[in-house]
This record gives structure tokens, sequence and C-alpha cells, in this order.
């Protein structure tokens, strides 16, 4: 049992997503609309048709992430990847852009790659523009200069010829609706970034009593990681963001009351049965070498004669290019001995010389040079035929006239210094494999217990990481105590929990027992989990899109954006309430106002004595 709850990171990497070819469905009769799940932690994508063969569900499922590297060195430029051409974030964490502050596009140039990346892989190959409708999701009450730059975005740059916005989380309830619609309820959705608690009243969002909490996702991951990094100190950089995300979404429950878990988990034997042991990578050769003395000294002397080898070729090379430089050197000398003063002069200026007796002089320093390194050659090819005996051998030769030659030769030989030191001349003492005083495996596992319920408690209870914020619980209890008690009554009916981060186990129970503490006794209501709290925004979006998709109803067309703004929203069933910006006029002045100072001016003809 104790060996069946290690469980191994499975660091998946990301694979690129592949350029699709569009079906002929998606253009004919009509191009069809673009579905966009425009969210703070993943993007989705794909097309909304009630023809059988477009797929009913997101084609692109990536994360909103950008990075831009800057490029190899002598190569080629710097490039920018996005999504699952990342490959795995955490080589790149310093590098990684997001075009969200909280759960609202604020980088509308990280934004634009992002569309650049759907459009490309979905092979949208329209000549300068978009000719499919777009239908994107954005943030519960977005500020109106985020929707006006989006709009501005889709309009100018891609030419789209409508645009459709909705929030994912009405999305998510319209797509799991019951038999009667409008309806009303309680949606609480919990994302990466945010929570919010909407309450919806006749199938429209009640805006005014919107609450959101700046926790979620991301909040918990970052907390998860610096309880294990405080914990286990000596695994510090193993311990990731991308490995913490993977333990919170399979190895952490809700607890349904947070004390009394507490409570079980200090007992040692409910320690034991529930905690699980995640496995970090770790290397074998920490054990020490099983080879013998005869292996090593063979291998010794392979590395030994690979380095002279290496040597002896820089050294050639390094004799060649000098070889070069005397012979110009000496061809410039001939010219002084042939009178030719013009192009001698000008060659010293080349070279960056006074006089002909500073050529003179540096022509000796580098025959010297050449003639050396021959003889170094020469002794080099005698030396490299005599068998290495010595277990520790001497460091060979180095060229002193290249000082930066040098220098290579000595790194190169220090890093073989402690594998020449390994073995003393005592050779005929037994070799025995190093026995390790520890379980090395084991000392590269972290034990989660209490850690699997403490950083998805923290939506209830922000307090833990010192956020100054109610809880969910607070939260709901505080949004339905702003509506009378018939409402209320029909509000918790209907509370619909949505968003990736309500993918805990118990969370449902948690909620649950929340409402049975705030409600009256014996009162009734219902909480309900979407069935893919992922997918379901983007899959609601698309059943709205398909609705609607030959009514005027919800698509803001490019006539309403140039003649009312950016900003401008059509409401329908899933979007945010459309407030329109209400700038300050100023007064008129009226003819009243004007006379006492037209009379005033009148009866002095000094403006200045009037002043």
């Amino acid at each position: 049992a104790a060996a069946s709850r290690v469980f191994a990171f499975r660091d998946a990497r990301w694979v690129p997503d592949p350029v699709l070819e569009p079906s002929a469905a998606v253009r004919t009769p009509q191009p069809v609309p673009l579905v966009i799940d425009n969210g703070s932690f993943q993007t989705r994508a794909g097309w909304a048709s009630a023809d059988p063969a477009v797929p009913a569900e997101p084609l692109l499922r990536f994360r909103s992430l950008a990075a831009r590297s800057r490029g190899a060195r002598g190569g080629a430029g710097a490039e920018t990847q996005v999504g699952n051409d990342l490959g795995s974030p955490e080589p790149l964490r310093w590098l990684l852009r997001s075009p969200f502050d909280r759960n609202v596009p604020v980088q509308l140039e990280l934004q634009e790659l992002l569309l650049d990346h759907v459009f490309q892989r979905l092979g949208v190959a329209s000549q300068g523009c978009v000719d499919h409708p777009i239908v994107l999701t954005e943030a519960v009450c977005n500020p109106l200069y985020s929707r006006q730059m989006m709009s501005e975005l889709l309009f100018e740059c891609y030419q789209v010829p409508k645009v459709s916005y909705g929030v994912d989380s009405l999305y998510s309830f319209y797509h799991n609706r019951r038999q009667n619609w409008p309806c009303s309820g309680l949606v609480i959705s919990s994302g990466y970034q945010c929570t919010h608690i909407l309450p919806v009243l006749d199938g429209r969002l009640d805006a005014k009593n919107c609450k959101r909490i700046n926790l979620g996702g991301c909040q918990a991951a970052v907390y998860l990681q610096r309880l294990l990094q405080l914990k286990y100190p000596g695994h510090f950089a193993a311990i990731t963001l991308s490995r913490m995300e993977e333990i919170l979404h399979e190895h952490s429950y809700i607890a349904e009351d947070y004390i009394e878990e507490l409570q079980k988990w200090r007992s040692p034997e409910y320690y034991e049965n529930n905690m699980h042991k995640m496995q970090l990578p770790f290397s074998n050769k920490l054990l020490g070498s099983t080879l013998t003395s005869e292996e090593k000294q063979e291998r010794r002397q392979q590395q030994l004669r690979r380095l002279q080898e290496l040597n002896a070729r820089r050294r050639e090379e390094k004799l060649q290019l000098d070889q070069e430089r005397l012979d110009r050197l000496l061809y410039i000398q001939e010219l002084l001995e042939d009178g030719q003063m013009d192009q001698f002069h000008k060659a010293l200026v080349e070279l960056n010389m006074d006089s002909a007796e500073e050529l003179q002089s540096y022509i000796n320093k580098l025959s010297l040079s050449v003639e050396q390194a021959k003889q170094k050659i020469l002794q080099a090819e005698v030396n490299i035929e005599v068998d290495v005996v010595d277990s520790k051998p001497e460091t060979p030769d180095l060229d002193p006239l290249g000082s930066e030659q040098s220098l290579e030769d000595v790194e190169s030989i220090n890093e073989f210094e402690p594998l020449f030191a390994e073995e003393q001349p005592e050779v005929e003492k037994p070799v025995a494999a190093v026995q390790p005083v520890f379980n090395l495996a084991e000392y590269h596992q972290l034990f989660l217990g209490t850690e699997r319920i403490r950083a998805p408690e923290i939506v209830f209870q922000p307090s833990l990481i010192g956020e100054d914020q109610a809880g969910i619980a607070e939260t709901m209890q505080y949004v339905l105590e702003r509506y009378p008690k018939e409402q209320q009554a029909i509000l918790v009916q209907n509370v619909f929990l949505t968003g990736g981060n309500t993918m805990y186990p118990g969370l449902k129970a948690r909620v649950q027992k929340e409402l049975l503490e705030m409600r009256p006794f014996q009162s009734s209501f219902q909480v309900h989990l979407a069935s893919s709290p992922v997918l379901d925004a983007w899959y609601g979006a698309r059943d709205w899109a398909v609705e609607h998709m030959t009514r005027e109803e919800g698509w803001i067309t490019r006539k309403d954006y140039e003649e009312k703004g950016g900003e401008y929203l059509k409401e329908h069933c899933a979007s945010n309430v459309y407030v329109p910006i209400r700038l300050p006029k100023q007064a008129p002045r009226t003819t009243e106002a004007l006379a006492p100072s037209r009379a005033l001016t009148s009866s002095t003809g000094n403006p200045c004595e009037q002043a």
C-alpha cells in the first residue's frame, strides 16, 4: 500500500499545435463563426457550425503564454514562441509573458500574438483579413478600455465582419441550462486568477451585485510551492510551479470541514494511509563507481591521449596562422628592400605600426614562436607514443608563446584533475562499491500530508496567505443578503459551479455544507457542478453562436464599431451589461447670466476701473 502511494511527476512536454486544414463546410455557404475562449490560463478555439463535418469541440488548446528568445549566437535573430510551441515552461519561466492582468487582457501586442497563433493554426487563409465572425469571451464587468482595445485589434488589424463578447461562466451556465430557460441561479466561477459570484435573474446577469475574489488556481500553486520549499529546502530548485499545478490537479482535495480534517491528519495512522509521496527525478551516479583499478587506469590513459591529440591539433592550427602572418610581414619587408615606399607605408598603417624597426622586431618574435611551435609538435609526436604508467600523469607542456592557447590547455587539464586524483598509488587494495547510508530515492520524495488540503483551502479562507478578503462562503452570503427572501430562495435552487478551479474533489460537498449553515432551517437548495468545468464555456459559446448565427442580436458589426466606438457592446443572455461612458457636459451660459455682466460693463467705459 505504501509503494502504491508513490507517484512520479509526469513533467509532460507540450506538443506543438499542427496547422489544420479547415473543411469546406467552414466557408460554404457562408463563413461560420470562430469561437475563442480567451482565458487567462488557457486559450481554446474552434468552429461553430451545425454541420456534422465540422468538429463540435475546440481544435486548439494552449496556454495563454508567449516568450521571445534572444536567438542563437551568430545565427538568426529573436524568435517568438506561443502556447504549446514553448515545449516546457520551466526553462523559459523568466521569459514568459501573458497579455492578462488578473483576468483582463491589457497587453494587446501579446494578445495579437495569441490571435495570430489561433488563425494560423486553424488555417484561416483569407488575404489581408479574417472574414469569419468572432465569438470571444471576456471578464465579468470587463473595463471599457480593455474592450475598446480588443475591438480595435479585431476590426482594424484583422478586419473581422462582426464580433460578439460574452462572459465565460455565463456561457457555461447557458450550456448546462435545464429545461426551463430563461432561468435564475447563483453562478460560482473559480478560474486561474479570480473567483466570481454571479447572480443570474431570469436569464440575465445582475451586474450590480456581482462580487470578485482575487484568488484562484495561480495563487494556490504559488502557496503550495512556498510550503514545500520551506519543508524541503534541499530540493528548492526541483519544486517548480508546473509540478505544483500537477499536484493541485491530481492530488489535492477540498475538506468538507477544514478544522476537523486537520484533526484527522494529526493521527499517525491516518497520515500513513492518506499521505502521497511524489518522486522527484534523481541520478544513481551519486552511489559511487564500481570500476576496477585496471578499468580506471585504462580510462585515464584514453582521456589523456585524447587531450594530447586535442592540444596537438590546436598547436598545428596556431602554427598555421602564425606562419601565414609571418609570410605577410616578410612580404611587406621585401617592399622596403625593393624601394616601394608608398606601398610599404600603406601596409604599415594597416598593421598599426610606426616604423620599420617595429616591423623587424615583430618579425623576429614571430619567427622564434614559429620555430618553437614546430619543435613542440615534433616532441609531442614522439611523446604520444610513450605509454603513461603513473596513476597521476604530469601536465603536458603548454605553449609559452600563445597565452590564450595555454590557458585553454590548462583549463582542459584541470577538468581531468579530480579524475586523475581518484586513485592513489596504493593499487593493491581491493576496490569495493560505495554503499549509501540512506535510501537515495526516498531522499528525493516529497511527502504530501496536510498540503493536499491547505493549498486549495485559500478560496474559502484567504487569510491563510495573508489576503484581507472574504472567502467564497462569506461572499456568497453577502450577495444573497442583497435580495429579498423570495429571490434568495430562487437563487439557491440553482447554485452552479464552473471553472477549472472547481474540479477539486469535495468542493460540491463543501458548498452544500456552507449553504446549509447560512440558509434558514428546513429550507431547500440545490448545487450543480458543470458537466465539464474547463470546456463548458467554449461549448456554451458555440451553442450560442450556432443559434444566433443568422440573427443580429448580440453581434457588433463594423458599422456599430465605427459609429459607437470600440467600447460598445450589444447585450445578450450571456454578456455583460453595457454601461456607456457618460462625460459630464458643461452647462451653457444663459442670457440671464450674461445680462448683469453686460450692464456692469456698459456702466463704465474703462474695463480697468471696473476690474
